[in-house]
């Protein structure tokens, strides 16, 4: 039984996508609902930078159709600031606040930093084993050591007990070819991947800049075999990747067999779900 296979970007409300995404004239209380013509899920990168009010929470599950999933990044309180110690606090509100999104709800993903060493596996432990079991949850490391023979294999079962993912991140961190191959040893009955981009200095979204095809490409050959073997994949690029993240996940779409959405149809009052 083949998995599903969930492509979008990692956020939407980008006035640099008004024109080339968004009809001209799109407002951004309008983006979301439109991007949701488009896409059937988000990851939502705001949520890393302060945990968002309730009505801003139910606001997003109300102007998106049934099926729509957010991803929710965990607060840099909890990852970056105080690198898991004493953070149940704060991720406690966090993960009550996601709860607002009812069955919208996807994974969340704890993506720390890359100062987050292996000498920190003790805390990373302790908080994936008390994470609440009827929610889902992505780990993103960024330090190649993690990636050692020492420690990969305990990361991997640390995880896979808890039935947590490994986020696949295509970025400066960790080679491709190290997370192409993790993903054929998946930890959780789905796959977290996201596509970064090694370059963090495009500021202008509004277009593609680099040639990622090849990428994109090999990426797509990964996600078929994942399906094939009914593991569901949630993927996301970032604007950083090649400029204009929208283009990618279409691309990606294309190349997965879906149909993409026609960007100069999404003024139209449709529905793909």
């Amino acid at each position: 039984m083949s998995g599903t296979i969930r492509i979008g970007t990692q956020g939407w409300n980008y006035p640099g996508w008004v024109g080339p995404f968004y009809p001209d004239g799109t407002r951004p209380a309008s983006f979301l609902s439109t991007y949701a013509r488009a896409f059937s899920t988000v990851e939502v990168d705001s949520t890393f930078y302060a945990i968002p009010p309730a009505k801003s929470v139910r606001g997003w599950a109300e102007r998106t159709p049934d099926g729509f999933i957010f991803a929710l990044k965990m607060p840099q309180e909890v990852t970056h600031e105080r690198q898991l110690r004493d953070a149940d606090d704060v991720a406690d509100e966090f993960l009550e606040r996601a709860r607002e999104l009812g069955p919208k709800l996807g994974p969340i993903l704890l993506q720390m930093g890359p100062d987050f060493a292996p000498e920190g596996f003790s805390r990373l432990e302790r908080f994936v084993e008390r994470l609440p079991r009827d929610m889902r949850f992505a780990v993103e490391v960024r330090q190649q050591r993690w990636m050692h023979d020492s420690i990969l294999p305990r990361l991997l079962d640390l995880l896979r007990a808890n039935g947590t993912a490994l986020a696949l991140s295509d970025g400066k961190w960790i080679p491709r070819e190290t997370m192409t191959m993790l993903a054929g040893a998946p930890t959780a009955d789905f796959h977290y991947i996201r596509w970064m981009g090694p370059n963090r200095d495009i500021v202008d979204y509004s277009h593609l800049q680099f040639d990622r095809e090849e990428e994109i490409v090999g990426w797509s050959e990964v996600l078929g075999r994942t399906a094939l073997q009914g593991t569901t994949v949630f993927g996301y690029f970032n604007n950083h990747f090649a400029g204009h993240s929208p283009a990618n996940a279409r691309r990606m779409q294309e190349l997965l067999g879906a149909a993409p959405v026609d960007p100069s149809t999404l003024g139209e009052q449709i529905s793909l779900f």
